[in-house]
């Protein structure tokens, strides 16, 4: 076997506390996080971080494809641990919380969309922005 000394291999990062934290911290949310809150909810169990710190993680993880970067709404980034399930998302636009939805009316619409335009759909994301019940509800008051 001959090896080419010229060929790049991946770089191996080595799981160090503060990344095993910050995989913790988006695990037990259950949610989607932005940069920001990550911060803030790991500086609870680390005042040894910095937002830099998150950042370039962030960055990491998405490289190596454990997380998802979205941009949902109003141009901000959220972040989420990869999961099989397809889903979709619902942004409220006055408080920014984001609600995780399937539907099979989305899987019918790509099936026919594909059968219509004989086209090979390998990736659908949608999101759809109005306002959560509650924002809602204090717009009407």
């Amino acid at each position: 076997m001959k090896i080419n000394r010229n060929e790049q291999r991946p770089a191996v990062h080595p799981l160090t506390a503060q990344r095993r934290l910050l995989l913790d911290v988006m695990q037990r949310a259950g949610m989607h996080l932005d940069a920001k809150e990550l911060y803030r909810r790991a500086s609870e169990g680390s005042t040894n971080i910095s937002l830099a710190t998150v950042y370039r993680n962030l960055r990491l993880f998405r490289e190596q494809g454990l997380i998802e970067e979205k941009h949902l709404g109003q141009m901000r980034c959220y972040y989420e641990i990869r999961r099989g399930a397809e889903h979709q998302h619902l942004v409220c636009r006055a408080c920014g919380q984001v609600i995780e939805f399937e539907s099979p009316l989305i899987r019918e619409l790509v099936a026919e969309v594909q059968r219509t335009n004989s086209f090979c759909v390998t990736r659908v994301e949608l999101c759809l922005e109005g306002y959560c019940n509650k924002c809602n509800e204090i717009g009407k008051e």
